[in-house]
């Protein structure tokens, strides 16, 4: 049982206990419901609260069940809150800590709420594309008024339980308790305050109006439209609160059902679950237990103070961590630190952060010229060139001067981190740390366990990944690792398009439509063509049975590496990121077309994105395969998080599974018909060809 049942003299206490948000499962469900029934058969018993255990009230529904017969079976969260309503005895809420979702709900359905300060109140349904599903979009307008009720429904964002008890004419909460200590005795006094009150409120009865009424719900329409194009529970967010002012709330609860149904089957709302469940499911390695012990990390020392080494130092400071940060000559650093100064001035002028927080954080910095003055960090990681001549060098200085104990990290993006931990005496402290740029935005962390990568090592900085507000996610070892192996057949799939009849706009046009951030030859630009030029130089050594497209190094060699030279495949004005068509960029992919003796031909959007899109979940199915992640939802954080991949299509794996991988394979086939593309890519991968032949899904 998840709910535990104590009378305290004439009051019972029903405390919800499952850890560790006090997630309304069955289980739980049944606790209230059966507590509610001692309670009211029990002539000593003259009033009831419920509370929850631990550090939340109640987080809502039961993450374990999503999806499962148990999330529905009876008593469902409307027949919980059914009971509580028609309690003969008066139920109070007594909330703290998290009051979330499902939770929030069910305080909904007490007759009385008494809430500690410091609460956090969310209704964050529309985070999971859907809305509230059990009286939340009915009952909240009742309390806070239409309009607030409607912001925090449709953000999800939570807000203070003090900020909601200030508001004129709120029926939220009836009383605030003076701490979080005090909550658990004043709601009892409370509880006994009004144990004869007759007859017991209902939210359910209370009215239900905006004063601008359709002319308001028109405004609040444009608004979600504005802001939420690619999902559509925002929109029926408003919807229903509308359908609170306007219907009986018998008929308003009923259209919220209705909705709330619908949407469940939605595959914006299958990929935002999806990626809710893959963001806790990417901390757990299969080998490495939760209890693992955790290396202290109380210091942190950086090597390079350019843009990755200033944007991996800023994640610590904003964590309270101390940073050194080494460089070769004071210049150098001197840059750095105006950089890191101007981004920190930057968020002060805009409001994002207050001066003595920036403050707290440039007092954490320091520089050093020495590399024995690194020696007391507990945590190093390296910045350097993307160059494993200059990385031997700097790991083994590092290994001459770090204390036993300390994790060694490079922020490589493709280099072998096995190679790198054999520069050192102490291998089993080599891990890769590969942020992304800028890397104090950006949320992925590609953790990169070595081939003696001890398991302590990997869960201390899964855990100071956490800490500094990184998805981190762990990769094995090879070349790119998850996202850059997986990007190269992306782009080299680009390239191919461009032969055969595509310009870069109508690529990037379509690509973006499908939803990324950006095509890949806007994002080409951004990053500088020149680093992809050189991983090509590398591969025609390396793997010289490796087909590209040449217009890449043709640009590369017009001198065109992107926005930083003012010209890619895109031209660009000056203080500009604008990117505009290039003729001379389109004159060259004609010129390169006629050479190969190739005619170019129409292609449509729906080929380039399928090719694209294709081309990551093959590749992305290799790397499963080879272990090199362990499962198909850490793909899809990686493009979610680090490259731009559409959140409403979850991820490439996610949307593979959406479309059917049966689909997906009839695909590729089609395209190892193209003479122009690289056959051999694209035989679907083994893992592929086992799940279609099994009728079964990368999930």
């Amino acid at each position: 049982m998840t709910a535990d049942y104590k009378v305290h003299g004439d009051v019972a206490v029903i405390t919800m206990n499952n850890p560790p948000v006090n997630g309304l499962g069955y289980a739980t469900r049944k606790g209230l419901t059966d507590g509610l029934a001692q309670a009211n058969a029990d002539a000593a018993v003259k009033a009831i609260v419920i509370t929850g255990a631990g550090k939340a009230f109640s987080g809502g529904a039961d993450i374990k069940e999503f999806g499962s017969p148990k999330a529905l079976a009876e008593p469902n969260l409307l027949s919980v809150i059914l009971a509580v309503e028609n309690s003969a005895k008066p139920v109070v809420a007594a909330i703290h800590s998290v009051c979330m979702g499902g939770g929030l709900e069910l305080s909904l359905g007490c007759h009385y709420r008494i809430a500690a300060p410091g609460t956090n109140v969310a209704l964050p349904e529309v985070k999971l594309g859907l809305i509230p599903g059990a009286g939340g979009t009915q009952r909240l307008p009742r309390v806070l008024g239409v309009e607030t009720a409607l912001n925090m429904i449709v953000s999800g964002e939570p807000v203070k339980s003090e900020l909601l008890a200030s508001l004129p004419g709120q029926k939220l909460f009836d009383k605030m308790a003076a701490s979080p200590e005090s909550l658990a005795e004043e709601a009892l006094a409370y509880a006994r305050s009004v144990a004869d009150a007759r007859p017991l409120p209902l939210v359910r009865k209370l009215p239900c109006k905006h004063p601008l009424g359709d002319a308001y719900f028109q405004f609040a329409r444009n608004m979600v439209k504005g802001m939420a194009k690619n999902f559509p529970a925002p929109a029926k967010c408003v919807d229903a609160v509308e359908a609170a002012t306007k219907q009986k709330f018998d008929e308003g609860m009923a259209y919220e059902r209705e909705v709330f149904t619908a949407l469940m089957f939605t595959p914006e709302s299958r990929a935002l679950r999806h990626l809710f469940v893959a963001e806790r499911a990417a901390s757990k390695i299969p080998d490495v237990a939760e209890d693992t012990p955790k290396r202290e990390i109380k210091a942190v020392a950086v090597i390079g103070a350019g843009t990755m080494g200033g944007g991996i130092s800023m994640n610590f400071l904003n964590a309270g961590i101390p940073v050194k940060i080494l460089e070769m000559k004071q210049e150098a650093l001197d840059r750095g630190i105006a950089t890191i100064r101007k981004n920190y001035e930057s968020q002060v002028k805009r409001g994002k952060l207050k001066q003595d927080k920036y403050e707290q954080r440039m007092a954490l910095l320091s520089t050093t010229l020495s590399y024995d003055e690194l020696k007391d960090a507990d945590l190093v990681i390296e910045a350097v060139f993307e160059e494993m001549g200059v990385k031997e060098k700097v790991f083994k200085e590092l290994d001459r001067v770090m204390k036993p104990g300390a994790i060694l990290a490079s922020n490589t993006s493709t280099l072998d981190v096995n190679q790198i931990a054999d520069f050192t005496q102490r291998p089993q402290d080599v891990v890769g740390m590969h942020f992304f740029s800028p890397a104090n935005v950006m949320k992925l962390l590609e953790v990169v366990r070595g081939a003696k990568t001890a398991k302590d090592v990997l869960a201390t900085v899964m855990a100071i990944g956490k800490k500094i507000k990184k998805t981190a996610v762990v990769s094995g070892v090879c070349d790119g690792f998850i996202g850059n192996r997986m990007i190269e057949q992306y782009s080299r799939q680009a390239g191919f398009l461009l032969d055969e009849g595509a310009t870069p706009q109508q690529v990037d046009k379509a690509v973006e439509k499908f939803g990324f951030a950006m095509g890949p030859f806007r994002m080409g630009d951004l990053a500088g063509n020149d680093i992809g030029w050189a991983i090509r130089k590398r591969r025609a050594t390396e793997r010289a049975d490796m087909k590209y497209s040449r217009t890449a190094d043709k640009l590369c060699e017009l001198g065109r590496f992107g926005q930083k030279t003012g010209a890619g495949w895109y031209d660009y004005q000056a203080g500009k990121r604008d990117a505009i068509p290039s003729e001379l960029v389109n004159k060259m992919i004609e010129e390169h077309r006629k050479e190969l003796g190739i005619t170019p031909r129409k292609i449509s959007d729906e080929e380039i994105v399928q090719r694209l899109v294709f081309a990551l979940v093959n590749e992305g199915a290799h790397i499963l395969e080879d272990g090199i992640a362990s499962k198909a939802s850490d793909i899809d954080m990686v493009y979610i998080t680090g490259y731009g991949f559409p959140i409403h299509r979850g991820g490439p794996m996610n949307y593979a599974d959406q479309v059917g991988l049966f689909n997906v394979a009839q695909s590729m086939k089609r395209f190892q018909q193209n003479p122009r593309d690289d056959a051999a890519f694209w035989e679907p991968a083994p893992l592929i060809r086992k799940l279609v032949a099994e009728g079964k899904s990368f999930s």
